[in-house]
């Protein structure tokens, strides 16, 4: 079954560290900022400076305006975010700073709980169609950023998510409404599984 949240569903949340303020896109059910499985959000930095404390969570962090961010990790690990769609991968309980390259940035972060939720993300910058088969215990999400992203299966009409929307996929009892394909330039895509041995 799908899903569309569109930007009027988005709320504005502060930091946990209280230095700006997050759209937040999606978030587990009863999800708080200071405990959820997931989380989907969109990030302005306009500044140099520390990330907030995520102790017990994945990120995934994508640069998706602006020209670049450089993260360092723990004093040691470096992630040089320059191009649209880049991604950085790294532990929420990382000392994380943030120093832009030239200018204000927007990313696109992906929290998962280490413990609760397994996180696959892709980015796909050409145009590219999207194959997916939707299982059990798994949500499945796709946003674009630069054009309307189309949404194929053979029980429904061909739907069109408008670029800023977010498309939530999620499994259904009726084993044909589990095949869907999609298509566009710009994507990200992301699979969140639930990990049931906790």
């Amino acid at each position: 079954m799908i899903k569309l949240i569109s930007p009027g569903q988005f709320k504005t949340i502060p930091w946990k560290n209280g230095l700006g303020e997050t759209t937040e896109l999606a978030i587990s059910e009863h999800g708080t900022l200071d405990y959820f499985d997931w989380r989907l959000s969109i990030a302005s930095v306009v500044s140099n400076g520390s990330f907030s404390d995520f102790s017990g969570y994945d990120r995934n962090l994508i640069l998706i305006e602006g020209c670049g961010i450089c993260l360092t990790h723990d004093d040691d690990k470096k992630d040089n975010l320059l191009n649209i769609l880049d991604k950085a991968s790294f532990s929420g309980g990382s000392k994380t700073v943030g120093t832009l390259t030239r200018g204000a940035i927007k990313d696109f972060n992906i929290m998962t709980n280490q413990k609760n939720i397994s996180p696959e993300v892709h980015c796909l910058s050409s145009h590219q169609k999207i194959s997916v088969t939707v299982l059990p215990d798994t949500l499945y999400f796709a946003y674009s950023l630069s054009a309307d992203m189309g949404v194929e299966a053979s029980f429904i009409e061909k739907a069109i998510i408008p670029m800023g929307s977010l498309l939530e996929i999620h499994h259904s009892q009726q084993p044909e409404k589990n095949e869907y394909s999609l298509h566009g330039s710009d994507i990200i895509f992301i699979k969140l599984t639930t990990n049931l041995k906790k």
